[in-house]
């Protein structure tokens, strides 16, 4: 306890440590302005100041700019333990992985669960709902034929200007002319493997990567290769160039920027690198951008695209995630690949819809996009720490998760001794869906890890929930 003689400072620092220790100031929760302190307690801006720092320099807060101090989890990382070089022989996907990824969706789709997996932003709180309903009127308004006229590629031109536009924000220069609007990411990503991929090859993927990929890849009759993966590292680099010298892979597929399931991002001098493996080696880098918006550090990140001298990175991505899923708006930019990739589009859907494109340019024209995404990091950013903070209290000790770097998702790796895949079948028998790590990969693999979502507002019912998967994984432990 502060002693009289303690430096006021210090005894500021010491009274929040006890608060955070004790949960009364629980991870995640904002920590009052440090104006509104220094008026509230009469002390000078300076002292608490140096109060927060300290209680930075301890690890227990963050300084977030343009929002404050925030209270930081306690729950660990997962190690950065040394990555395996040699990566996993190529092999279509199990079976049981693609049922169970079946069985996962399934269960999603009923309303009477409680959702933690699903990582699709729920509330309208999450888009600018209000100002696409005006622009969509407006547009109707004032150009009608876009309701009642084919659409023909390459689509709108005031859409593809600002994506071109908003693309220096993560390092690229593009051109209106290359970029091929899409349906939704998905597509992008399908069309980029027909495009450089016969049946029968073999990709490079992450592990773990988004589980869509792994059923993509079994659709288009391609054999897959796990390259290990490290939240803190990307995608094993040295493994991947040992594939390459061994012209073991025809395609790399890859998630750089805030990656789907870790959360986390690649490091700029890795992006750098893989962009120059790609050059070197002559094998086309398949890029899902999906996340790279959703960063929380500003500047913001570049892509492995904007380290592209040689058009072998492809670039896929689109506004699901943070600007209407309903409109199914998407885009690419193929590189050398770009002719090939256009022809494909046009023989699979013809084009976009013009009147969504024309409305969704309208609204990125405005300048409210920026705005927006400032508001969108800040809401998940917090969304993030509190779903850390209620799995570190919850949950048994050994418990790692993620720090994610940007987005909502957390890969929480479970104590020893517990499975996710036997987690996922108990929790559904009470109404809760997660999403069992096994998913991931396409022999299975993670099967102790899950991953969580925050992309949604937390209810009583979601921690509650969240207690429960801690509950269920104590009675593995005791089994």
């Amino acid at each position: 306890m502060p002693s009289e003689h303690t430096p006021l400072y210090q005894a500021l620092a010491e009274e929040l440590h006890g608060a955070i220790s004790d949960g009364r100031l629980p991870a995640g929760s904002r920590l009052p302005s440090v104006r509104e302190t220094a008026r509230n307690r009469a002390l000078s801006i300076n002292t608490v100041l140096a109060a927060y720092r300290q209680l930075e320099t301890r690890g227990q807060v963050e300084a977030r700019p343009q929002s404050g101090y925030f209270v930081r989890s306690r729950l660990p990382s997962p190690p950065a333990s040394p990555l395996p070089l040699k990566p996993a022989t190529a092999q279509p996907a199990e079976v049981a992985v693609l049922g169970r990824i079946e069985a996962v969706l399934a269960a999603q789709s009923n309303p009477g669960t409680i959702d933690l997996s699903l990582a699709c932003p729920k509330s309208s709180d999450f888009y600018p709902g209000r100002q696409l309903n005006r622009l969509v009127v407006d547009t109707a308004r004032r150009k009608p034929e876009l309701l009642t006229d084919y659409s023909l590629p390459p689509g709108p031109l005031l859409l593809r200007r600002e994506i071109c536009r908003h693309a220096h924000d993560l390092g690229m220069t593009l051109a209106p002319e290359d970029i091929i609007l899409t349906n939704g990411c998905m597509e992008a990503l399908q069309l980029a493997l027909r495009g450089v991929t016969r049946p029968g090859d073999t990709i490079a993927l992450e592990s773990p990567t988004y589980f869509n990929l792994i059923s993509l890849a079994e659709h288009l009759g391609l054999r897959t290769i796990e390259v290990p993966t490290h939240p803190g590292q990307g995608m094993s680099l040295d493994a991947l160039e040992l594939l390459l010298s061994e012209k073991r892979v025809q395609a790399v597929v890859t998630m750089p920027s805030v990656h789907n399931p870790l959360g986390t991002s690649m490091p700029v001098a890795a992006k750098r690198r893989l962009a120059a493996l790609a050059q070197t080696w002559r094998v086309p880098v398949i890029e899902d951008a999906l996340y790279a918006e959703l960063q929380y550090a500003t500047p913001l990140q570049p892509t492995v695209k904007s380290f592209d001298g040689d058009g072998w990175v492809i670039l896929c991505t689109s506004y699901t995630k943070t600007l209407a899923p309903g409109f199914r708006v998407g885009w690419m930019e193929a590189g050398r690949f770009q002719r090939r990739i256009a022809a494909l589009k046009f023989s699979a859907s013809l084009a976009q819809p013009a009147f969504l494109g024309e409305v969704l340019g309208a609204y990125l024209e405005t300048g409210g996009y920026a705005q927006h995404l400032r508001r969108l990091r800040r809401v998940y950013a917090a969304q993030v720490d509190r779903l850390r903070g209620v799995i570190g209290s919850a949950f048994p000790a050994g418990t790692r998760a993620t720090e994610p770097t940007g987005g909502f998702l957390v890969w929480v790796e479970l104590p020893e001794g517990c499975d996710g895949n036997h987690l996922c079948d108990d929790a559904l028998e009470r109404g809760i869906t997660i999403t069992p790590g096994s998913l991931f990969s396409p022999s299975g693999r993670h099967g102790n890890h899950i991953r969580l979502s925050a992309c949604h507002h937390f209810s009583d019912r979601h921690v509650h929930a969240l207690l429960t998967l801690g509950e269920l994984l104590q009675r593995q432990i005791g089994e």
